[in-house]
């Protein structure tokens, strides 16, 4: 299967973003059986926009709407990976999808691997201030999910991309959490703020969208 068909075939399935990953140095961080993994070297990455119009409405928390739009593109994002991978099955390869949102460690905030660490590799974008993945045309109105495959298929190069003068998310974090040096940022701080926001029932998971409204509007309005 080529890769250009296997786009061709997500994008009519919803997807907005694709890219393919190289992901051989790297499946020792996931969470996943080892000898499972042993044979997959590629990651397919798979993004949705978010609602810009929800997103509108967040102003110094999350909304009900957009909790409920978090959950449905999280849902939506797991159908399409379940999708791509009974289509790869279906040539006789490995997949094994990844759910969009699963927390295996709620301590250190863990998924069964990073989603956007995936989507650097695959080309989709980099990492910001804010600690998101952020796309150039995007920004980090996106949700991402994974399909891991052994489908032997040219991978995408990371882009080299930054932030360089957009400073939006600093001034809007409600606790300071982001810093011009994306190296700084404060992950406690901001985990503290999501229980904050979830204990007063504004959410019931641990989400936000302040910094992602932010981080997008310039990218859109070019």
């Amino acid at each position: 299967m080529k890769k250009s068909e296997l786009k061709i075939i997500a994008q009519d399935l919803g997807a907005d973003l694709f890219g393919i990953a190289d992901i051989g140095k790297i499946k020792d961080e996931f969470f996943l059986d080892k000898k499972i993994l042993e044979p997959m070297n590629r990651a397919i990455c798979l993004g949705v926009r978010v609602s810009a119009a929800i997103l509108n409405e967040i102003q110094d928390h999350p909304t009900r709407l957009y909790f409920h739009h978090y959950r449905s593109l999280n849902m939506f994002l797991d159908q399409l990976a379940l999708r791509v991978s009974n289509i790869i099955q279906d040539k006789e390869f490995q997949a094994m999808p990844i759910p969009a949102s699963q927390i295996v460690d709620w301590t250190k905030q863990t998924a069964h691997l990073s989603h956007k660490k995936i989507g650097h590799l695959a080309g989709l974008g980099w990492i910001g201030r804010n600690n998101l993945l952020v796309n150039k045309k995007l920004g980090s109105q996106f949700r991402l999910v994974t399909v891991l495959t052994n489908l032997d298929i040219e991978a995408d190069k990371p882009v080299k991309g930054d932030c360089s003068e957009c400073f939006e998310c600093i001034s809007v974090c409600p606790v300071g959490a982001i810093k011009e040096n994306k190296a700084d940022f404060r992950h406690l701080d901001c985990f503290e703020k999501l229980k904050e926001f979830q204990k007063k029932r504004f959410a019931d998971q641990y989400i936000c969208g302040i910094c992602v409204k932010a981080c997008g509007a310039r990218q859109n309005s070019d």
